[in-house]
């Protein structure tokens, strides 16, 4: 038995087939399993008709077999990346807990507070605009576990910080090794999925992101609960990153290749569906410069990169200033601590739905899903911005913001490979989070700030809803 490479018929493209051919020579069959399903290529040479059904239950069973080592392989690889990317926000998501007590012993400002955070932010989007190309170059399997062990270094090193610099410096370099994780990791699963289930698997990707921030702001409650300092908070939670890391690494593959089934069938119905650049067959001939040329070109892309920056900002605003919210002034005693955790439970809520919505209800119309969702968030967050925070809706309306605020990520990851193809989605996701994260960093200064100045943790709520209305304004406008 022999796999060889095939083309998709049109009617095939369009259901974004996973093409693999299977040529039985003792039996002359000749079929193909589409999304991991038996088909009959409809090219049998002819037989004596009593040996007919023999051939064809042979073939079955060869077919069958594939086709189901196939699928377990896809669902392997998806499954390895969110467990690897469910411990990645433990490197960066618990800097909002630490920031009462760094205040306390290291005597920082909010102000000052919020550009180490933006420090990070912003060398994350660096490390996107690069880390993207490479993992498109280089596969994403070793990029996404080196990240991952050196993000563990960086945080233990920064935890032992005095003063400013010796915090803001290794924080900074964390950034860059954070933005190792998620465009790789993106670019491994478009090698796998095919196009009309990238909804479905890019939410299940956000998903696990969104239960990694539940599992950051769990294990920094944890800590603040047990009376352990604030360095202890850059200290064990990543050692699970480190667990995620090495696990990637033994588990994962990049290409379907690397296990011996023929790749997935180029985008082309994607592409010239949104009027983008013909996708090269070979991603190896193309240059860096040609990917990063192409993705700059196409306009409903950058378009979707500018909501996504208001988008990511309204997250960061939230993930970063809700703890500080309610913990409050008196944070080693706060009743109300445990209430930051509503957050990442509606945002792992709010990916997964907007996936499946996006698929499911408004096919693969990403743009419509992202606007309406950034609009409700916008809502929820102005109510926020209205309640005591001892209130009883807090938790709800929390969960209900972090749901409508975050869940557009998924539809937005989904558009990289829909828009410029899987062979340069991993720098077209690299680029979008280099948006993301620069926005992002400008609002941690400005959030600070507002909160010194005026002494009121709820206008958080307020920026939130500015950002999330921006982003939902401009989301019609991104073209498929």
């Amino acid at each position: 038995m022999e796999n060889h490479d095939a083309h998709c018929t049109p009617h095939e493209q369009r259901l974004g087939c996973t093409r693999i051919v299977i040529l039985n020579q003792h039996v002359g069959t000749r079929t193909v399993i589409l999304d991991g399903q038996p088909q009959d290529a409809g090219d049998r040479p002819s037989a004596p008709d009593s040996s007919e059904n023999d051939r064809h239950s042979v073939s079955n069973s060869v077919t069958d077999h594939e086709a189901h080592s196939f699928r377990a392989a896809q669902w392997r690889m998806l499954l390895a990346t969110m467990f690897c990317y469910l411990f990645y926000y433990t490197g960066r998501q618990t800097f909002g807990f630490a920031i009462p007590g760094i205040q306390e012993e290291l005597g920082l400002s909010k102000t000052t507070l919020g550009w180490v955070s933006a420090a990070m932010l912003w060398t994350y989007a660096l490390g996107q605009s690069v880390n993207g190309n490479l993992g498109d170059k280089f596969g994403g399997r070793r990029l996404m576990s080196l990240g991952a062990i050196l993000s563990c270094a960086l945080n233990w090193i920064g935890s032992f910080g005095t003063n400013l610099t010796s915090l803001v410096v290794p924080w900074a370099a964390n950034g860059y090794a954070q933005s190792m994780g998620w465009a790789p990791g993106s670019r491994v699963l478009s090698n796998w999925w095919p196009h009309r289930h990238r909804g479905k698997v890019y939410g299940a990707y956000v998903f696990a992101a969104g239960m990694a921030s539940v599992l950051a702001f769990t294990t920094s409650t944890l800590i603040l609960e047990f009376d352990l300092s604030w360095r202890w908070i850059f200290r064990l939670p990543v050692l699970l990153l480190l667990i995620g890391g090495v696990s990637y690494y033994l588990l994962a593959r990049d290409r379907p290749e690397d296990l011996g089934f023929p790749p997935l069938g180029s985008d082309k119905d994607a592409e010239s569906a949104n009027d983008g650049p013909p996708s090269t067959e070979d991603t190896e001939v193309e240059s860096s410069w040609n990917r990063y040329r192409h993705v700059l070109a196409n306009r409903a892309f950058l378009i979707a990169s500018v909501s996504i920056g208001f988008q990511n900002l309204a997250r960061y605003g939230l993930l970063i200033w809700v703890p500080v919210h309610f913990l409050g002034e008196d944070w080693k005693n706060s009743d109300t601590r445990w209430v930051s955790i509503a957050l990442p439970i509606g945002m792992a809520l709010g990916a997964i739905t907007n996936g499946w919505l996006s698929d499911r209800c408004f096919r693969s119309n990403r743009s419509r899903v992202i606007g309406i969702f950034m609009l409700l968030a916008a809502g929820c967050s102005l109510v926020m911005f209205l309640l005591p925070r001892d209130h009883v809706l807090s938790v709800p309306m929390l969960v209900l913001t972090g749901f409508f605020a975050y869940g557009p990520q998924s539809a937005f990851w989904a558009l990289c490979p829909d828009l410029l193809g899987k062979e340069r989605a991993g720098t077209g996701t690299g680029v979008m989070n280099t948006f993301a994260y620069t926005f992002a960093g400008l609002g941690e200064p400005l959030i600070g700030w507002m909160i010194e100045s005026r002494g009121q943790t709820e206008l958080i709520f307020a920026v939130v809803a500015v950002s999330c209305l921006m982003g939902g304004v401009i989301s019609p406008f991104i073209r498929r």
